[in-house]
C-alpha cells in the first residue's frame, strides 16, 4: 500500500486534499497530516512515506527546504500559489505540482504521473528517490523566488562581487532593528515563521529562510548541521553523543545543545 503525507499550515486545505486523495485513490493511506514545516520534516524521517504532498509557504520551513532536507524514499509532490514562472520550472523539471485553488481534474492527472513514478521506481529499486533533476529545480527555485520573498526584511551587507559572503545580518528586537555582525552571531536557528539569530546576548529575528543563510555565509566558518540550523564554528565548545549515539554539539556559553541530523554528522568525524 502507498503511504502519504499531507504537509499545509491551513488545516482545512489539508483536510480537503486527504478526501480528495482518499476519492481518486482509495487505496492510498494518508498517515500523518503536518501543520508546518518542521513537523513535516520530523514526521518524513520518522514515519518514511512514499509521498509528501508539501505546501511551498509554511512557518518553520518552506516545502522546498523540507524537501531539500529528505533523506529516504519519499517523493514529493508540490502544493504552491506560486505564480506561473515557478509552475513552469516544476514542468520543465518534470516535478508533480498542485496550483491552489485545487481542482480535481489537476490531482487526477498528477496521481497518474505519481503512480507511474512510484512504479518506475519499483521496477528499478536503485534509483535515487530525490533526484539531481528535483535537487536543480529546488535550488533554482529557492535562489530565484524564495529571495523576493523575504527582501526588505532579509539579511543584508555583503560585499557585491562573485564569492562574496554576508557579514552583517539586520535583524529584529522588539520594534528595534539591530546591525548584528556575522562573526557575533552563535547560530541560526529555524523558528515558525521566523529565523532566530542568537548572540551572547540575545536573540534576534529575520525573514530569511537558513538555506538562502546557507548559500551566503562563509562555509568555513559556518556550518549548517540541521536542516534547521547553521552554527558559528568560531563560538563551538564542543560535541556529545547520548544514549542512543545522536550527535550534538555545544556552543559556548550556551546551555542549550543543538542536535545534529544524520545528513551532517560526517562533518565531526575529524573532531
Amino acid at each position: 500500500m502507498t503511504r502519504a503525507l499531507i504537509a499545509d499550515d491551513e488545516p482545512h486545505l489539508a483536510l480537503y486534499l486527504k478526501t480528495q486523495l482518499l476519492q481518486l485513490w482509495p487505496e492510498l493511506e494518508i498517515v500523518a497530516l503536518a501543520r508546518n514545516g518542521l513537523e513535516a520534516a520530523e514526521q518524513i524521517a520518522e514515519l518514511q512515506p512514499d509521498l509528501a504532498f508539501l505546501d511551498i509557504q509554511m512557518p518553520g520551513l518552506s516545502g522546498l527546504e523540507v524537501a531539500q532536507g529528505i533523506e529516504g524514499k519519499t517523493r514529493v509532490v508540490f502544493v504552491t500559489a506560486y505564480d506561473e514562472y515557478a509552475v513552469e520550472a516544476f514542468e520543465h523539471a518534470a516535478l508533480d505540482y498542485l496550483l491552489k485553488p485545487l481542482k480535481t481534474e489537476r490531482l487526477a492527472r498528477t496521481l497518474e504521473r505519481v503512480r507511474a513514478a512510484l512504479a518506475q521506481e519499483a521496477a528499478a529499486a536503485s534509483e535515487p528517490p530525490l533526484d539531481a533533476r528535483l535537487a536543480g529545480a529546488l535550488q533554482k527555485l529557492l535562489s530565484a523566488g524564495e529571495g523576493s520573498a523575504a527582501a526588505g526584511t532579509a539579511a543584508a551587507g555583503a560585499a557585491t562581487g562573485a564569492g562574496a559572503r554576508l557579514r552583517y545580518v539586520r535583524a529584529g528586537q522588539g520594534e528595534l532593528m539591530h546591525q548584528i555582525p556575522v562573526d557575533e552571531v552563535l547560530y541560526f536557528h529555524a523558528d515558525d515563521k521566523y529565523t532566530v539569530v542568537q548572540t551572547a546576548e540575545a536573540e534576534h529575528l529575520i525573514r530569511t529562510p537558513i538555506i538562502e543563510l546557507a548559500e551566503q555565509l562563509d562555509p568555513e566558518q559556518f556550518w549548517q548541521v540541521h536542516r534547521s540550523t547553521i552554527i558559528n564554528l568560531r563560538h563551538l565548545a564542543g560535541t556529545r553523543r547520548d544514549e542512543a549515539s545522536r550527535l550534538f554539539v555545544r556552543i559556548k556559553g550556551q546551555a542549550r545543545e543543538l542536535p545534529v541530523s544524520r545528513a551532517y554528522v560526517h562533518l565531526f568525524k575529524a573532531m
